[in-house]
């Protein structure tokens, strides 16, 4: 089947087919999301089916589903493949979930849910995220108009476009629903099951954090530890690094050293009293590790360097003592993200993330993202004890601080405790009341210290995948895979057989 100016057709009649950033402050990754969100597209390699056509398609949504008297409607962008579509009364669908980035029309034609897709004869859908995308449900992105952004609207949204399109496609009722999702969208997928069983049937959650957690200081332990399993001389080399930083910082001379090492954007000894542009400074410095090791060897764009690549660095003494190997790495990340020099200063950061227009390089997810995390999630990744690799530059105040400046000063401490206890309460945290959900995570990822990694019932299954990063399993499948990821999607596909057991028995 093919799905064309907003209808399916069938293969062969009268058709003949011809043979998926300048970031605001510093690098292009904070608060564990890359500048275009946690996913990114589906392969570094282009596939041949990358070229065949998704067009955008939209679906007229409401702004808020919790208030009836509110009739305001927009349009919500989504995909659709039916290239594998079998067209008969038990043939699944598979809907992938956007996310805190642009949904990709890429991921329409690869990635490994496309593969499932052909296997079952799924019929694909890809629903874009509210504020994220093109998918503008308000005139800008105003703290009164991210009123509406939040998960449970999102979950409203997916369960009205499921609704809508069972009668637009005349799916049946045996037809069963299988959402897939990566990272946050991970949570949603997990999240539709539980809410809405009648319409999801079942969902793969990859690398999806269940537990909402205003200090996330796990994140960066599973960072150390990603590094130490590489080489634990190499975390020692980066410990050494920061400590070394902060012994520059206390003279003009080691200032200036830091300034040339690091590339800064503005010399450091005009913030070197301002405790929140070192702050800064520090968690873009840390931030270029979490970002390797996050995407560490996954096949996607975005992940070119490995932490094999930097430790290599971090471990060469003929570079210089570890401070300078530091610099090295920023070096790297620098101009991976195409980043001229490294901007740490807070209020411009704050400036950059209060613009509301759609057309800031903000709206392209950080600004939407970060208020999401002020107002449901935290997952602050923190470092706050001076010994610790990091240091303790940037704790749990600093991204507190960064809510009440960019958003409202009623966004402290005491709002962010009550807010993400709400969310663990609405969704259970890591103790979910579903079934038929499978939960996949990676060794290496920081996020899995958040999720679901073992199994505490036969009815929440889980797959843990050594040695393997952030939605690892979500990518086009390469020859290069590790055997523990091949063996991984196996399993997902033989989780998706036994959920679809009556349609795959009627296959054979």
């Amino acid at each position: 089947m093919l799905f064309i100016g907003g209808v399916l057709r069938p293969l062969g009649v009268g058709l003949l087919l011809l043979g998926l950033l300048v970031p605001i402050s510093g690098l292009g990754f904070r608060r564990g999301r890359l500048t275009k969100g946690f996913l990114g597209e589906p392969s570094k390699i282009p596939t041949l089916q990358r070229n065949l056509h998704s067009e955008d398609l939209w679906f007229e949504q409401r702004l808020d589903h919790f208030k009836s008297s509110d009739k305001r409607t927009w349009q919500q962008r989504y995909f659709v493949n039916a290239d594998f579509y079998r067209n008969d009364s038990f043939a699944p669908v598979f809907l992938m979930i956007g996310g805190e980035g642009e949904a990709s029309a890429k991921w329409m034609r690869e990635g490994a849910w496309v593969h499932y897709a052909e296997h079952f004869g799924a019929l694909c859908l890809q629903l874009e995220h509210r504020f994220y995308g093109k998918s503008h449900p308000t005139a800008d992105l105003s703290t009164e108009n991210l009123h509406y952004l939040s998960s449970e609207q999102a979950l409203e949204d997916l369960a009205s476009f499921v609704t809508a399109m069972k009668v637009k496609f005349n799916l049946g009722d045996g037809q069963k629903w299988i959402a897939f999702g990566g990272s946050y969208p991970g949570s949603l997928a997990a999240w539709a099951r539980e809410k809405y069983p009648q319409l999801i049937y079942g969902s793969i959650s990859s690398s999806g954090p269940l537990l909402a957690e205003v200090d996330f200081k796990e994140y960066f332990e599973v960072v150390k530890a990603s590094l130490a399993s590489y080489k634990p001389e190499c975390l020692d080399a980066v410990t050494r690094s920061f400590a070394q930083v902060e012994i520059l910082l206390k003279h003009m001379i080691g200032q200036r050293s830091l300034d040339e090492k690091f590339k800064t954007c503005t010399p450091i000894k005009d913030s070197i009293e301002n405790e929140l542009d070192m702050a800064n400074f520090f968690e873009n410095l840390a931030g270029n590790f979490a970002g390797v090791v996050q995407y560490n060897k996954d096949n996607s764009p975005h992940a070119s360097i490995t932490i094999d690549d930097i430790c290599d660095v971090m471990l060469n003494t003929t570079a210089g003592p570890p401070v300078t190997r530091l610099g090295l790495v920023n070096d790297m990340l620098l101009k991976e993200s195409n980043t001229t020099c490294l901007d740490y200063k807070y209020d411009k950061m704050v400036a950059d993330m209060k613009n509301v227009s759609w057309d800031s390089e903000t709206a392209k997810g950080m600004r939407q993202w970060t208020y999401q995390t002020c107002h449901e999630f935290g997952f602050y990744q923190t470092s706050d004890k001076p010994a610790d690799t990091f240091g303790d530059r940037f704790g749990v105040d600093f991204f507190i601080r960064q809510c009440m400046d960019v958003f409202s000063k009623n966004m402290n401490a005491k709002f962010l405790k009550l807010v993400v206890s709400a969310t663990n309460d609405n969704y259970g945290a890591l103790k979910p009341k579903t079934t038929n959900v499978l939960y996949v995570h990676g060794s290496i990822d920081p996020w899995h210290a958040l999720g679901l990694v073992k199994s505490t019932s036969p009815a929440l299954p889980t797959i843990y995948i050594e040695g393997t990063a952030h939605c690892a399993n979500m990518y086009e499948p390469v020859k290069t895979d590790p055997p523990q990821l091949v063996a991984a999607r196996n399993k997902i596909l033989k989780f998706l057989a036994n959920l679809l057991d009556g349609y795959t028995s009627a296959l054979i």
